[in-house]
């Protein structure tokens, strides 16, 4: 990993890149979602400031674990004045994560398990099928196969037709 000496304050996008291990793409699209920032030269090249890289390790730590983007950046908005997250702040917003990352891990589980029952029965009933419709969700609501949203009907606009000459 390039070590960037201390009296360097700001980052250019390779610097950021080449110690967060993100591409510079990456960078970029983080920017444009609002999970980092940076200022402009007075010839357009972006410079990050060195806490830049701890937000963007937040960032990777996160998605690594499955959280959308867009809670990421309402965590990170919650920090006062944007500061860079401590380790109390990643305690902290990740214990608000448990519940949801838990029941996906018992989705993903339950996915699992069943897999094996699914393939190859071709049934996908939407009455007894564990996978796409656990414990009868669909069959409480209404009848009939409706996992496809439903449209109302297109009217039929006939074209007018040519007389033959």
């Amino acid at each position: 990993m390039p070590q960037i000496p201390e009296k360097i304050h700001e980052l250019t996008v390779g610097q950021l890149a080449a110690r967060s291990g993100a591409a510079v793409s990456a960078l970029h699209f983080y920017e444009s979602k609002g999970l980092i920032s940076s200022r402009r030269t007075a010839g357009n090249q972006r410079r990050y400031t060195r806490d830049a890289l701890r937000r963007v390790a937040f960032v990777r730590a996160a998605q690594r674990v499955g959280i959308p983007l867009a809670t990421i950046r309402e965590a990170l908005a919650q920090l006062p004045e944007e500061r860079t997250p401590t380790r109390e702040d990643w305690a902290r917003l990740s214990e608000t994560w448990r519940a949801e990352l838990d029941e996906r891990i018992k989705q993903l589980n339950r996915l699992r398990d069943h897999l094996t029952d699914c393939i190859g029965c071709g049934c996908l009933s939407l009455e007894s099928c564990v996978l796409s419709n656990p414990d009868d969700v669909f069959g409480e609501r209404q009848t009939g196969s409706r996992l496809m949203v439903e449209r109302p009907p297109r009217q039929a606009v006939e074209e007018p037709r040519k007389a033959c000459s």
